[in-house]
């Protein structure tokens, strides 16, 4: 796997050592507790010598004071403290025990012959239905889910489809980083910022993680570097904790620091990973949550069904966009989503935006056109941009080959 490096004459980091010597992780890798020690609360006779640790009677609850005492005119040999009892076999007791007969009466004997006669005319279990791609391999992954289930389950909320449109709308303004703020950086430039970009695809792809896991990670970038000027030294170690925390907030299990540690080619140490993301949290604000492409394009799959071949090609066009600061950090999630939608839908089934989700979004494909145009730009010159982690990511069968897919000569979309 390629390690992207951005070094600096003067950069102040340190290799970090591999391993501490004479430190040694127990076999489970947990940290177990020490032994516990006696109880300091027991002295040592005044004769110098120490005794085994006691335990007193007002430990185990017996504050009488009489107890232990025994009582006037009776000797200890008389006391009888306790007494052995010893367990006969089960087969002893049995055998001495007679067994008592209760008298049967003949109503019993009645409904005990029906149920009988009504268990031997049951109907044996009828054989289950069982889908031929279900697979036991493991208990936790038997999914069994019927088709109408399915369906429902991906349409779970659309009661609040709308409501929880217009919040993301409201979100993504909040969240949009400065379109401009490269202009602001001293030592970086676009260019640098499309190779971090390209990346952390690799680095997605790497460790298996989500879609949304890479969206969120640059929009970290972006609204870090809109208030902080970062030195090209520095770029990767802020892309690094930025993916970091959006492993933490989208994965189920996230990979380690170390894990981030070691795809820097050990360029950063650990101490630095951790600090760097600390300082992310304090600039965003601990406001990760935000709005991505990824998003906006489920609900409008959700509004307007598509084959997968255009969903695939939605999701290729979108992080496409991910890679040029200029000019994609000027459009809005919402509006890059849509653009993506239209030209994939253009180029698979040669339709453009649907009615239903001009209402649904409220954009109009004249709206639109600026960005529709940057993007199929960007589509048509994929194949001769510098960086090509996305197209090679989106050359897996998983994706139906997407970017092998010839872009259409020209989009004679707006009459």
């Amino acid at each position: 796997m390629s390690h992207f490096v951005l070094r600096d004459e003067n950069q102040e980091n340190v290799q970090p050592r591999k391993q501490l010597s004479g430190q040694q992780a127990p076999p489970g890798g947990r940290t177990v507790l020490g032994v516990l020690q006696e109880n300091r609360g027991h002295r040592a006779p005044r004769g110098g010598k120490q005794q085994a640790p006691i335990l007193a009677a007002n430990n185990l609850g017996f504050n009488d004071e009489n107890y232990g005492r025994i009582p006037a005119g009776k000797t200890a040999g008389k006391q009888s403290t306790f007494t052995i009892h010893v367990d006969e076999p089960d087969c002893t007791n049995y055998k001495k025990q007679a067994l008592a007969k209760k008298p049967v009466h003949e109503e019993n004997l009645k409904q005990l012959n029906s149920v009988v006669i009504s268990l031997g005319q049951r109907q044996p279990l009828a054989p289950l239905d069982m889908p031929t791609s279900v697979t036991f391999d493991s208990p936790m992954d038997m999914s069994i889910v019927d088709e109408e289930e399915k369906k429902a389950s991906s349409n779970e909320v659309s009661d609040y489809a709308e409501e929880i449109h217009t919040y993301l709308r409201e979100m993504e303004i909040k969240c949009k980083p400065k379109s401009g703020y490269m202009q602001k950086q001293p030592d970086i430039t676009n260019n640098m910022r499309a190779i971090l970009v390209d990346w952390l695809v690799e680095v997605g792809e790497e460790y298996k993680l989500q879609n949304e896991t890479l969206y969120l990670a640059v929009n970290y970038i972006d609204r870090f570097l809109s208030s902080m000027s970062v030195l090209r030294g520095k770029l990767q170690l802020v892309g690094t904790a930025a993916m970091l925390l959006a492993s933490k907030f989208e994965e189920i299990y996230p990979p380690e620091v170390a894990e981030f540690v070691y795809i820097t080619d050990d360029t950063y140490n650990k101490k630095q990973v951790l600090k760097m993301e600390h300082l992310v949290l304090k600039v965003l604000s601990f406001d990760l949550a935000a709005p991505t492409i990824v998003q906006y394009l489920n609900q409008y799959f959700r509004h307007h069904l598509v084959a997968p071949k255009v969903e695939s090609l939605c999701l290729y066009l979108g992080e496409l966009s991910l890679i040029d600061a200029d000019p994609f950090l000027r459009y809005l999630p919402s509006v890059a989503a849509a653009a993506a939608f239209i030209i994939a839908n253009y180029t698979v089934n040669e339709e453009t935006w649907p009615d239903s989700l001009a209402k649904f979004t409220g954009y109009t494909l004249e709206s639109l056109k600026p960005c529709i145009l940057d993007l199929y730009q960007t589509y048509l010159s994929a194949a001769s941009h510098q960086q090509q982690a996305v197209r090679e990511k989106y050359k897996s069968s998983k994706y139906h080959a997407v970017s092998t897919t010839e872009p259409p000569e020209s989009l004679s979309i707006f009459s």
